[in-house]
């Protein structure tokens, strides 16, 4: 889980929302067309186009707009920009297991992306399993249940994104050049997946 710094709301969605008049006010379910999507590119362009608990790929076909505090609270307000990430999973396939927004639905997570230090809370094996970085941890424990972040599926994936680190035709200079390339932004505004995998890792060997 990368720590996301939330930008200002996209200018359509303000504008769309100061339609509102004695007749409309808008809600969460009238939120579509182009409105939706200013919101829903301004997530992903936010997160460096990584899934906000997971940090696999966002594509635009396999992605959601998530509310972290949910909307079924009545304290929660659903047009609240600040309380808006962009999780993966959108359709799920029959099969595919549900993780991330998809698997969260309705529950609270106390450690967020927008907890500024949430990447401490989490630890990673070269076997590309998380865990919480200390025994008793049950916050951290509870989050990686709710949000699924350790079904085989998601290990896998971090595995692969790891191996390349450990090639042993790497000398330490070549580990380095490659994980401060890695960490950074390519030209897209892109995060490559699986970035506090990496940094847990790697990162004390970045330039």
């Amino acid at each position: 889980m990368k720590y996301i710094m939330k930008n200002e709301e996209p200018l359509k969605f303000s504008d769309w929302k100061a339609l509102k008049n004695a007749d409309w006010q808008p809600t969460y379910a009238d939120l579509r067309g182009d409105e939706k999507k200013a919101v829903k590119n301004s997530l992903m362009a936010e997160q460096g186009y990584i899934c906000c608990y997971c940090e696999r790929r966002l594509i635009d076909v396999d992605s959601h707009i998530e509310h972290l505090k949910p909307q079924s609270n009545p304290s929660v307000n659903p047009l609240d920009y600040g309380n808006m990430l962009c999780s993966c999973q959108n359709q799920l396939e029959k099969g595919d297991p549900r993780h991330c927004g998809n698997r969260k639905g309705d529950d609270w997570i106390l450690i967020t992306p927008l907890t500024d230090n949430c990447e401490d809370f989490f630890t990673f094996t070269h076997d590309g399993k998380i865990q919480e970085p200390a025994q008793g941890d049950t916050v951290a424990r509870e989050t990686i249940k709710i949000l699924g972040l350790d079904m085989p599926k998601l290990n896998d994936a971090r595995k692969k994104a790891i191996e390349p680190f450990l090639d042993e035709d790497l000398d330490i200079d070549d580990i380095a050049r490659f994980v401060s390339g890695y960490l950074e932004k390519d030209t897209q505004g892109k995060f490559s997946e699986f970035w506090t995998t990496i940094n847990c890792l790697f990162g004390e060997l970045a330039l």
